[in-house]
């Protein structure tokens, strides 16, 4: 058997990887599904709710505004609080309470858990 035969025949084959891979993405996705169904029966969630930013925790990432089907959520720039890197606008997102319906999309959707619900 030659160098290249014996290469070939040890490597892994493309459709095998996509396999692999789609049975991964299937596994995390039932377990990510199933630890936000958990999440989302603790929230405090309906219309005696509303969503809250924690500035500190918000990256600005912009997913809360995705889901959000109110227009309850603002990005707006602030500066940013650190001496080591030199970025001209940083963002937050801000929760406008009147139109917020308490439905907790946004605390399930932000990554950073920057978005808890609190009575209003």
């Amino acid at each position: 058997m030659s160098v290249s035969q014996l290469v070939e025949s040890s490597m892994t084959k493309i459709s095998d990887l996509e396999s692999r891979r789609a049975i991964e993405q299937s596994r995390i996705r039932a377990l990510m599904t199933a630890q936000r169904a958990g999440e989302r029966a603790k929230l405090n969630i309906g219309p005696e709710h509303v969503a809250w930013v924690k500035e500190e925790l918000c990256i600005g990432c912009d997913q809360c505004t995705i889901v959000c089907d109110d227009d309850a959520i603002e990005i707006y720039p602030v500066k940013l609080r650190s001496p080591i890197l030199d970025v001209d606008i940083n963002k937050k997102a801000k929760i406008l309470r009147d139109p917020c319906t308490g439905c907790g999309l946004c605390v399930l959707a932000c990554p950073t858990d920057a978005i808890v619900m609190i009575d209003r």
